[in-house]
């Protein structure tokens, strides 16, 4: 079974082909090539399929076996995987994810991809949507206890649920306390991923995520995308913010309404082979 290993800024993945290839449970592949120990090791798996909405279909598993809706840096890696291997020949590419379909630009250079703009489409402020258990219409800037100690929260679905918090000293920050605690809370019924943020400027802010069904990542796409519409929201940053990930920096455009674009890279760490029985 063969396979591509890919990353963007940090968050990495198992990438196969299964248009031309027929695969199986894929939750437990991606429980067990994900697997830093007894696997390859990864983030999560992505799977080409065939599309009749679009130019080809996404399919997005985390680590854990849970199937995913949509992943940033993972359709970022997905769109260069699918160009380098030949499945679409294009640089305009429609991608059906779980999330609907996500637009891809590619800018490329001697035929090689240098970096990937994607429409991650529009976010989404609704409580029910998110969802999120509490009797308002948004949840921005509410206030819970964990653990005993008080935080501020804003909650967004931009293609999977995201809970933004915003902190004034992020590098001595507990993300992995806090994280693990916060994606379980009864109030998110599906879980959550939680986005703890500090903002340097009006056009630059830091982030560290704690992913649901992947644990602590490097970074997260939609988490980015959500912390800087979130900022946005609350007038703390422009329209254009550079966002510095522990994995490197990915470029958030907001545009006209709830519109959010995001620029990063992706890279192919190595390829192989895998024995499935």
């Amino acid at each position: 079974m063969r396979f591509n290993k890919m990353q963007g800024t940090g968050n990495d993945f198992l990438l196969f082909d299964g248009i031309n290839n027929s695969y199986g449970d894929y939750s437990k592949m991606a429980k067990t090539l994900c697997n830093r120990r007894y696997g390859v090791g990864g983030d999560g798996i992505m799977i080409a399929e065939s599309s009749e909405i679009a130019d080809i279909k996404m399919v997005y598993y985390n680590s854990d076996g849970s199937r995913g809706e949509m992943c940033g840096n993972g359709i970022r890696c997905f769109s260069k995987f699918i160009y380098d291997e030949g499945l679409v020949n294009k640089k305009k590419i429609k991608i059906e994810t779980g999330d609907g379909i996500k637009i891809a630009y590619l800018n490329i250079e001697c035929e090689i991809v240098k970096e990937i703009t994607i429409f991650m489409g529009e976010a989404r402020l609704n409580s029910k949507d998110i969802p999120v258990l509490i009797e308002k219409e948004h949840v921005l800037n509410e206030k819970i206890i964990v653990l005993g100690q008080e935080f501020t929260i804003s909650a967004v679905l931009v293609g999977v649920p995201h809970l933004i918090v915003i902190c004034e000293d992020l590098e001595n920050f507990e993300v992995n306390k806090f994280g693990k605690e916060i994606e379980k809370m009864d109030i998110f019924p599906n879980k959550i991923n939680v986005n703890f943020i500090e903002v340097i400027d009006r056009n630059n802010i830091k982030i560290k995520t704690w992913e649901r069904g992947a644990g602590r990542t490097l970074a997260c796409g939609t988490g980015s995308c959500s912390a800087v519409f979130i900022a946005n929201h609350l007038r703390l940053v422009e329209e254009k913010v550079n966002v510095e990930t522990e994995g490197g920096i990915l470029k958030i455009q907001l545009k006209t309404g709830n519109e959010i674009f995001m620029t990063g890279m992706a890279e192919t760490i190595f390829k192989g082979e895998v024995i499935w029985e």
